[in-house]
């Protein structure tokens, strides 16, 4: 898998940008096979930053129902947490 591939999007939240400003913290999605060397160097080649901390989660896809009675599902995904090294940033805008 190329870099593209692994991280699919940064997440900008309000709980995401909090934790950027306070503790230099950026939350992305990664493929859900992805590895946690793999997410890393994705992240150091396509944004030009060097992390030194990484902790990853799958998060379950939530049940929903649009304007019927059959429930359907959200997919489920890969959330990866990154800590940067002092001084580098992540422009989300």
């Amino acid at each position: 898998m190329n870099s593209f591939e692994i991280i699919k999007s940064a997440r900008l939240t309000e709980k995401g940008s909090i934790q950027a400003d306070k503790h230099n913290q950026y939350t992305v999605v990664a493929d859900r096979r992805a590895t946690k060397p793999q997410i890393k160097r994705a992240v150091e080649e396509l944004f030009k930053v060097k992390v030194t901390g990484l902790s990853t989660m799958h998060v379950r896809g939530k049940l929903r129902r649009q304007r019927t009675h059959q429930a359907g599902q959200a997919p489920s995904w890969k959330k990866a947490i990154v800590t940067l090294k002092k001084g580098d940033k992540i422009v989300l805008t």
